[in-house]
């Protein structure tokens, strides 16, 4: 059976600290139910801490890290991993029904309900990195697993390798850059499209179109991103560490696209791709 993720996420990447935590406090107070961290964004002792914080039931949050490119050979996404459970505040023993159990109540972090690849560069081998996120599965580190920023090549490859579902793939998407082949491919295979950067990280704020459809609902630019991103099936992920900002995002699941908007974005002719590192699979 799938994951069911949420409509939308709360990304992390770029906050620190007591931010970070006070900010995950936040979208939990504000009805995000999933979290979205990773090894490379160095906080996860802060995630934990704002999970702990919250009086939403580890249990009702699904909570999502990635391993660094650089810790995807076979024995160092192992170890990697395990440590990302103690950084996030695992639980004495994982093995013990008990001790989890109490994990669960207390929102001790006992595993994560989704680890991804983060990128298949750096140490990333196919054969290799994903044995080893087989078995983080299959030892109850990682409840499901899934990949980022892979081309479609590269996802069937996975595929082929990996004898258990994949539960999602990250990417960037947002209006100027819809990714229309990665989610029909999701659509087609049983994941989960997740979008990073939904608000194009407010590049995209003066498209015609985007604030032409705005002003047909009197609200924000943001919320239009986030709204089409649910009307397509994506989960977005938008990040901020402004409370006003969190909470805005959170509600934007709730505005109703009509055709016709659907229809004004879907016609932007531009497109824009703002993480484009050359390392990426699909400058290969």
């Amino acid at each position: 059976m799938s994951l069911d993720l949420p409509d939308i996420g709360f990304g992390t990447s770029g906050a620190k600290g007591h931010e970070c935590a006070d900010a995950v406090w936040t979208a939990l107070d504000a009805g995000y139910r999933l979290v979205d961290t990773a090894q490379m964004y160095d906080n996860e002792p802060a995630v934990g801490a704002g999970i702990r914080l919250s009086e939403v039931a580890r249990e009702d949050i699904v909570l999502a890290s990635k391993i660094l490119p650089d810790n995807l050979g076979y024995e160092d996404a192992k170890r990697s991993s395990e440590e990302s459970l103690e950084r996030l505040g695992v639980a004495e023993s994982r093995s013990d029904s008990s001790a989890s159990q109490n994990a669960s109540r207390s929102g001790d972090v006992d595993a994560v309900d989704l680890l991804y690849v983060h990128w298949p560069t750096g140490a990333y081998d196919p054969e290799e990195s994903l044995r080893a996120l087989q078995e983080l599965h299959e030892e109850g580190v990682a409840r499901n697993v899934g990949v980022s920023n892979f081309t479609p090549e590269l996802l069937d490859e996975a595929r082929e390798i990996l004898d258990i579902d994949i539960a999602a793939h990250q990417v960037e998407c947002h209006p100027l850059f819809p990714q229309d082949e990665l989610r029909a491919y999701a659509d087609e295979h049983g994941h989960t499209l997740v979008g990073y950067c939904p608000l194009g990280q407010g590049e995209i704020f003066d498209t015609p179109e985007l604030r032409e459809v705005a002003e047909r609902h009197d609200t924000t630019v943001a919320a239009v991103c986030i709204a089409w991103a649910v009307e397509k099936g994506v989960v977005p992920i938008p990040q901020s560490t402004d409370a006003d900002h969190i909470r805005a995002n959170r509600e934007a699941t709730d505005l109703e696209l009509t055709e016709e908007d659907v229809a004004t974005i879907d016609g932007i002719e531009d497109e824009e791709r703002l993480i484009d590192p050359d390392a990426a699979a699909w400058n290969q």
